[in-house]
């Protein structure tokens, strides 16, 4: 099964049985604090998260009572705290190691975002089927062939796997990796993944995202009219 843009998992919740909506809001809330922290600021309350993370108070305080009480009554959230235990929650405290598949424009440009790193993954393999693309380096990664898929996942430990490949591949690509052990898959490929039980899949389809934009400008577009 595959999960759409706001679909957390595909198979089991959390330990604390967070709703799945509140665990695809967790990682913004992470960026917002990050941003605060960057910023200087040391502690803030639920509204001024709130309005860091563009929701509204009382949902983030529903949301982070899941994760324990981390707040003081008329002090707010330690920032550092609450960013640590919300990285802890969804497990980027640690290094992930992820593996991308498909490196032609897309492909570069998700090696070359210096935002893995940063917010806890590890680029360790780039991969692709095409013999000329196996000469490149991209951000200082080697592309390999993609029969070294086996090799890497089992060297490297990898579970999380990327998958920028053009959409009549992307399926043979979901199963090689799921057959070598990968368990979740960031699909990039305009096509819906059929997977097995336990296998978790985000699909992220830009053209999707732009029509649903284009809806609420034509939208908008046509209020002004009326109104005018």
């Amino acid at each position: 099964m595959e999960s759409g843009a706001v679909t957390a998992r595909t198979s089991t919740e959390s330990a604390r049985d967070i709703p799945e909506a509140t665990v695809a809001r967790l990682p913004v809330y992470l960026r917002a604090l990050i941003t605060l922290a960057e910023a200087g600021t040391t502690t803030c309350s639920s509204e001024e998260l709130a309005r860091a993370a563009g929701v509204n108070s009382a949902k983030l305080r529903k949301d982070l009572s899941y994760l324990g009480s981390y707040g003081t009554r008329g002090v707010g959230y330690d920032v550092n705290y609450l960013r640590y235990q919300i990285a802890r929650e969804i497990g980027v405290t640690q290094d992930w190691p992820v593996v991308i598949v498909g490196i032609g424009n897309l492909g570069h440009a998700l090696a070359n975002y210096s935002g893995f790193r940063s917010r806890g993954f590890r680029v360790v393999a780039l991969l692709d089927a095409d013999p000329e693309r196996q000469d490149e380096v991209v951000a200082g990664v080697d592309v390999r062939p993609f029969d070294d898929l086996e090799a890497i996942v089992g060297e490297q430990g990898v579970a999380i796997g990327v998958i920028a490949t053009p959409a009549a591949a992307a399926q043979a690509v979901a199963d090689r990796m799921v057959a070598a052990g990968i368990t979740s898959i960031l699909n990039f490929a305009p096509t819906v993944l059929a997977v097995g039980e336990g296998i978790d899949v985000r699909k992220v389809d830009l053209s999707i995202e732009l029509q649903i934009l284009a809806y609420h400008e034509q939208r908008k577009a046509a209020h002004d009219e009326e109104a005018s």
